[in-house]
């Protein structure tokens, strides 16, 4: 599930953080490379939905997952798991509907946390 809490609080990048050296502009680009594809994803998703492509759905959930490792928000990684399994096997899809809309929802949240995240690193450049 989603955490509510995590929406209103900064994005920890402890793990961008690590994998940058702390480079403020490495994570600046991972975070714009980040903004870029989520959309991609988050639209195939989507398509594979309205297709009723089950098999491509879970793909796509399951490539999402670890970028939302990469930016700490390991709760929203939990929804796109249940989103995933839940395609492969084929259970509840009747709840997808709203699985997308909260995910789109979680997104529009979290591109706001990275353009608050983006403008605190800018600040060390």
């Amino acid at each position: 599930m989603i955490d509510e809490e995590k929406n209103n609080s900064p994005l920890d990048l402890s793990y961008l953080r690590d994998m940058s050296g702390d480079s403020a502009e490495f994570m600046i680009e991972m975070i714009d490379m980040f903004k870029v594809q989520t959309p991609l994803y988050v639209a195939d998703l989507e398509q594979s939905f309205e297709a009723q492509d089950w098999e491509k759905m879970a793909g796509y959930a399951h490539k999402i997952k670890p970028t939302l490792s990469y930016v700490g928000r390991e709760d929203a990684r939990g929804h796109l798991q249940l989103i995933e399994n839940n395609a492969r096997d084929l259970k509840d899809l009747e709840d997808m509907p709203r699985a997308l809309k909260e995910l789109n929802e979680f997104v529009a949240i979290l591109y706001r946390q990275l353009d608050e995240a983006k403008a605190e690193l800018a600040k060390r450049l």
